[in-house]
């Protein structure tokens, strides 16, 4: 696990560097991925997620990927979490947000929690957003087991998280491949671009996979487990022996279990089950990814039927991936013992992530004519930088810097219903200043546009002044400045 004592970077500073839309924030071609899996058991969060998320280390991420199992999820408590966010989400974003990040995705089914988080430069790079789920427990009926996706494209490259929760106990261990195999064929996406999950160029998949270690006695398992002597157990550690058989396991790699088994402790405890059942310590929580192999060059012409479209295809996918070439590297792979609000302890996967950008200027340039103040109407000045499909929905919103997520917006305009003037270049859209906060503060626009739904362009931070009548008729203290105090 990373040094958490190292140097910390001011949560404002991290903001500030992250909604920098300067051209070296964007130029790397090299990207810091940190990803959780968790079953959290039903349990509220804890208070603090600052060691979860490594958030005191220098090397900051540029995305983080968190997937939660056993969110609790009775009827009364899911139908609460759906109409206001649940109580985990919160707190990632509330614990992400001052730093910079912004909640693009996540999608819910049942105790399946999926959450993808962006340093903001990013986002006007993350598109075909969608996301979908399979469930695979209760005979399909209820989803408190199966699997929930979110693929994207990021700077062009596909992407797919798929978070599972598959079947329980030992005995179940080809029931677990079923299970996974099920939700490959049953997921599908945008059939033009990547239609199942082992079409995107990248796909990790993680969660509570069940996997057990057999054979072993309880004392031999412990001793092993003590002595730090994690690679005694892994000839009889279910996952590593399907994949011997299983050529579907074979795609996906993943790092050494040189960590403890994350299953089952006692809660609030670094002691396993002890309990009448006596479960036995197992790896079960898992991350695994697996980067689609090459296409192979395409044979000589043999057979006069053969598919001319397939054959371009191919070529077309071949060249794509020599110009525009990704690799994964995992830096870390390893549990947290420090939370013990579940029986089972948080997994950790650090990654980096080297590819060719596909496309580097955002779709839409967006910025604040002028000063801004509740004390006169203001314009916004956008200029689409490349074709996209803009229409009468598309929306530029006003956002407080550090807010955590597309719907934080303090007010919004319509691009087309509030237009005031336009040319080829670019287009001014009116602001009233009945919607501009009269305390003022860091804010940013953004450009959300409702074809790709999705942000295709931020504005750099700027000022929103306090409102001088407000002060002069005692509506806002002269001493309080920003949207954090009003809040």
């Amino acid at each position: 696990m990373e040094n958490d004592d190292d140097t910390k970077e001011d949560p404002q500073s991290q903001v500030k560097n992250s909604v920098s839309m300067e051209k070296n924030c964007c130029d790397e071609d090299t990207f810091r991925l940190h990803m959780v899996t968790w079953n959290v058991a039903t349990a509220d969060p804890p208070d603090d997620i600052s060691s979860l998320l490594h958030l005191s280390s220098p090397k900051t991420p540029d995305l983080y990927v968190i997937g939660l199992q056993e969110v609790y999820s009775a009827p009364h408590r899911f139908i609460i979490d759906m109409a206001v966010e649940d109580s985990w989400s919160h707190l990632f974003m509330s614990s992400l947000a001052p730093r910079g990040y912004l909640k693009v995705s996540s999608t819910r089914m049942q105790g399946l929690l999926l959450l993808f988080f962006s340093k903001l430069a990013h986002v006007p790079f993350i598109r075909d957003i969608q996301d979908t789920y399979s469930r695979t427990g209760i005979s399909g009926y209820w989803g408190n087991k199966g699997g929930v996706s979110i693929r994207l494209s990021f700077y062009g490259h596909m992407l797919c998280f798929l978070n599972c929760h598959l079947a329980a106990h030992m005995q179940y261990a080809s029931q677990r491949v079923d299970e996974f195999e099920y939700i490959l064929d049953t997921q599908t996406f945008d059939p033009k671009k990547t239609p199942h999950i082992l079409d995107h160029k990248l796909v990790f998949w993680f969660g509570d996979l069940n996997f057990r270690i057999q054979d072993h006695g309880m004392h031999f398992l412990r001793n092993c487990i003590t002595s730090h002597k994690f690679n005694l157990l892994w000839s009889k550690e279910q996952l590593t022996m399907m994949k011997k058989t299983e050529a579907l396991l074979q795609e996906f790699d993943e790092g050494p279990l040189d960590f403890q088994p994350t299953y089952k402790f006692d809660r609030f405890s670094d002691c396993y089950d002890s309990s009448g059942k006596m479960r036995k310590p197992a790896w079960t929580d898992r991350i695994l990814w697996r980067v689609k192999p090459k296409e192979p060059p395409p044979e000589e012409e043999k057979d006069e039927d053969r598919d001319s479209g397939l054959d371009e295809k191919n070529t077309k996918n071949q060249q794509e991936e020599e110009e525009f070439p990704l690799k994964l590297k995992q830096d870390s792979y390893t549990s947290n013992m420090e939370y013990g609000v579940s029986d089972h302890k948080p997994v950790i996967g650090i990654f980096t992530l080297e590819l060719r950008k596909m496309y580097e200027t955002p779709l839409v340039r967006v910025c604040a004519e002028g000063e801004w103040s509740a004390d006169f109407d203001a314009m916004v000045i956008y200029s689409p930088l490349q074709p996209f499909p803009s229409s009468a929905w598309d929306w530029i919103g006003l956002y407080k810097v550090g807010f955590r997520s597309v719907s934080d917006y303090i007010t919004y305009t319509w691009v087309k219903d509030d237009e005031v003037s336009f040319n080829d270049e670019l287009t001014q859209v009116y602001v009233s200043k009945d919607e501009i906060p009269a305390l003022g503060g860091e804010c940013v626009l953004c450009y959300y546009c409702s074809t790709l739904q999705c942000i295709v362009g931020i504005s750099s931070p700027f000022k929103v002044h306090e409102s001088k009548v407000a002060v002069e008729e005692g509506l806002a203290p002269e001493n309080i400045d920003g949207l954090e105090k009003a809040s």
